[in-house]
């Protein structure tokens, strides 16, 4: 194989490898698998998560549970991926639309659709691409209080329903696909 096709195939590959890093994300966040979520970023990662935290992303993860603790749902839709490579180092803009229905602290529920992207910094450390700094940006928000969220609507009549957590149906259905896991 030509030393150029060779490096395009590898780069492919670097690129396919943080894709998958950026769905797993997604994944995570949306099933509240702190595990995986841990296992995506290097240790000495930075997060940048606006007021919920900013600093290592480790002390991000540990803080999860209670940030969570509030969403109902969380969904994550990864739209437009556009990525850089050096090496083993990159960068990466990911958009994204982000659905929150949050519970307030009186108890009912609200909803805030944000449309936004990931500002992302990948490096490749023993053969594995991971979060070195993620950072997110607000483009736009779309609240509804209270929320405008029908689980009870009959398009959805027999359908599995998403659920935060391990009691999600896809934990039940998949055999391949294992919480905590990349």
């Amino acid at each position: 194989m030509d030393a150029n096709l060779e490096a395009q195939l590898r780069e492919l590959l670097d690129k396919q490898a943080i894709y998958e890093l950026v769905m797993a994300y997604a994944n995570a966040a949306d099933r509240h698998d702190h595990a995986k979520m841990r296992a995506l970023y290097h240790e000495d990662a930075i997060d940048d998560h606006g007021h919920f935290a900013k600093g290592p992303a480790m002390e991000f993860i540990d803080k999860l549970p209670d940030i969570q603790k509030a969403m109902a749902i969380l969904h994550h839709n990864v739209t437009t991926v556009n990525l850089k490579m050096d090496g083993e180092q990159a960068e990466g803009e990911v958009y994204i639309l982000a659905f929150h229905q949050a519970q307030a602290p009186d108890g009912h529920l609200y909803d805030v659709l944000i449309g936004g992207r990931y500002f992302d910094k990948y490096q490749k450390r023993d053969g594995v691409w991971k979060f070195s700094h993620r950072a997110i940006v607000a483009d736009w928000a779309y609240p509804a209080d209270p929320t405008a969220v029908r689980l009870d609507h009959p398009f959805l009549s027999g359908a599995y329903i998403g659920k935060p957590g391990p009691v999600d149906p896809s934990y039940g259905f998949y055999s391949l696909f294992k919480r905590g896991e990349r």
